[in-house]
């Protein structure tokens, strides 16, 4: 073997190298120049260098030159597929992003098959969110699984920290990426980040570079730019670096919600990354249905989603009537998008609620639905159209413009408090029951699994609650179906002015009294404020007994979030101020109701 003039390639040698690999037979100047891009001029100077180390013989690669190309051979990729992709409600909540079909094709399978093509075989998914849609794909492709058990936590510097070994030679992927044209490459000279052109203003995130196509800087929107999208390409020398800092910043608390590239971009002077540029068209990414279904028309209709059957056949709509969605609610329990039938002057608008995993162990849906239909034919609630009791989804009509209570406005808190009343006296009932000292109890014994409860003060105070219920209870208040979660967050303020009372999860039949207590708690509602409440739902003066039972409930409701709030903490969740609030509502009320139970049934003095 010839021995090597030089000790690594130029960017122009390596461009020649790998056109006359990637041909594998004699290529001419001219058909270097039209493979590579290169000037006629470069061609000739980088064949000339390539020739007299021994790379190149009668205008093919030989074997040195092979050799030569060992170092910029890809190693392997990593597929990034664990997070929610929140942007793509309601779809995402059924299937993760990157199994969507798209033009006849799973956009990560796509991916797979374009990478093997390109000779790279040592593949790596990284999964999280509904990771078991990916496991097939171990078997069919040969693909290794890699599980990021931290996606809902952190933002995706977590799945490259899962990974961090196998950084090497490597293309960093999105699961969800469209290639119209197969981009990837067996061998690539340096590290880089895609990018396409974009006219006009742009809220992408734009580039910056200096000589030799190294990006310089990166700004979060702008005009006529070229902006990153697409995959990624991290040489040995990049991959060493960022694997050094994403291991010195990953334990900071403020990179928890940081992407792995505003990592890079925070140290983008010690990290050697080039633009690598795209024709428009070639790398499409998809951040809402919307998009989707602009590049691939047929989408809609070749969906299979119980989401758009549900809606299609509810709202006796086409699936590609449905539009304009966007995520209102996001988490691991219920998950809420906004969409759009029709177009113009017909256009609807509405609310998709799916059940979040594990919530058919916690919410009775069966109950929910039996009050949110109570509460729309009382007017209660017009949003509510219809949903499953079984499967937990539920759709709704949006409404626009709207806000939540304000409880220090007397207009607002005296139409919300008739609402109530005017539901305690529907002559209705529902099937399930709900009592807060109940409730209380039920978290109290997932408190004592922590071991026991130790807070001082905590037994005089559970003491002191259970004999005030006895006493409530002997008051012979009738029980009325109530929502149960009644505070300002739940209701929808129109701008009329009119209220609708949402989120009917924990309704059912209870004490009158149970959500003026849940009102005074939540809302926070000083003693004044209160009592005005409190005339508001009567439409009078109440009396001494009604004051003093509705007060108990303030007492009751602050001692079951209270303990609530004591087990969430015993859990590892901190629920902050809201621990002292609960507690308050508890201590601060009942010794003065406990007194005002025991006057009353002193025998009354003889008169004389």
């Amino acid at each position: 073997m010839v021995e090597s003039a030089i000790d690594t390639l130029s960017q122009p040698q390596f461009d020649v190298l790998y056109a006359l690999h990637r041909a594998d037979a004699p290529l001419t100047q001219r058909q270097i120049q039209e493979s590579t891009g290169m000037s006629l001029g470069g061609v000739n100077t980088a064949v000339r260098t390539c020739e007299a180390a021994g790379y190149i013989a009668d205008r093919r690669i030989t074997p040195a030159g092979i050799e030569a190309l060992e170092p910029y051979r890809v190693n392997n990729a990593v597929i990034m597929a664990a997070g929610l992709s929140q942007r793509f409600a309601p779809i995402s909540y059924e299937r993760p992003k990157g199994m969507l079909r798209v033009r006849g094709e799973v956009l990560v399978e796509r991916q797979i098959e374009q990478l093997h093509a390109a000779g790279i075989t040592d593949i790596t998914v990284i999964v999280g969110y509904k990771k078991e849609y990916f496991f097939h794909l171990a078997d069919r492709f040969g693909v290794a699984i890699a599980v990021n058990d931290d996606y809902v936590n952190r933002n995706n510097n977590g799945s490259l920290w899962a990974v961090r070994e196998k950084l090497g030679n490597t293309y960093v992927c999105s699961s969800d990426d469209y290639f119209t044209t197969n981009p990837f490459d067996s061998h690539v000279y340096q590290a880089y980040y895609s990018a396409q052109y974009v006219e006009g203003p742009t809220q992408e995130w734009c580039l910056t570079t200096g000589p030799g196509g190294r990006i310089t800087g990166v700004t979060v929107g702008g005009a006529d730019a070229w902006t990153m999208l697409g995959h990624v390409y991290f040489d040995r020398a990049f991959s060493t670096s960022f694997r050094r800092i994403l291991e010195d910043v990953y334990a900071l608390p403020e990179t928890e919600p940081k992407l792995w590239e505003s990592i890079y971009i925070d140290h983008i002077k010690e990290l050697d990354m080039v633009i690598r540029r795209y024709p428009s068209g070639v790398i499409n990414e998809f951040d809402s249905l919307d998009e989707v279904r602009g590049f691939d028309p047929m989408f809609m209709e070749n969906l299979d989603s119980e989401i758009f059957e549900n809606i299609s056949a509810v709202l006796g709509c086409r699936k590609s009537d449905v539009h304009d969605f966007y995520p209102l609610k996001q988490g691991i329990t219920n998950l809420s998008c906004h969409f759009t039938v029709g177009d113009a002057e017909d256009a609807a608008e509405y609310v998709y609620r799916h059940p979040g995993i594990g919530t058919d162990k916690i919410v009775d849906r069966r109950a929910e639905l039996e009050a949110l239909s109570l509460a729309r034919d009382l007017g209660i609630d017009r949003t509510f159209v219809t949903g499953d009791p079984d499967k937990g989804w539920k759709i709704s009509r949006f409404i626009s413009d709207s806000r939540n209570l304000d409880a220090s406005r007397p207009d607002e808190l005296e139409q919300a408090m008739r609402m109530d009343r005017s539901l305690h006296e529907s002559g209705t009932a529902l099937s399930r029951n709900f009592d807060f000292i109940t409730e209380g109890i039920k978290y109290e014994r997932i408190l004592k699994q922590y071991g026991p409860i130790d807070v001082p003060g905590y037994d005089e105070l559970r003491e002191k609650v259970l004999r005030l219920k006895e006493l409530a209870d002997a008051d012979g208040f009738a029980k009325a179906p109530s929502h149960n979660d009644f505070f300002p967050l739940n209701f929808l303020v129109d701008s009329t002015g009119h209220l609708d009372l949402i989120d009917w999860e924990y309704a059912g039949m209870s004490d009158v009294a149970a959500d003026f207590g849940t009102m005074v708690v939540c809302a926070q509602l000083p003693r004044e404020k209160a009592d005005q409440a409190l005339g508001f739902y009567f439409g009078r003066t109440p009396t001494e007994l009604e004051n003093r039972h509705f007060w108990s409930y303030v007492v009751f409701a602050g001692w079951c979030w209270y303990v609530w709030a004591l087990a969430k903490e015993a859990e590892g969740d901190d629920v902050g101020e809201w621990l002292l609030i609960y507690y308050r509502h508890a201590v601060d009320h009942i010794d003065r109701l406990l007194s005002a139970y025991a006057q009353a049934a002193e025998p009354a003095a003889p008169s004389e």
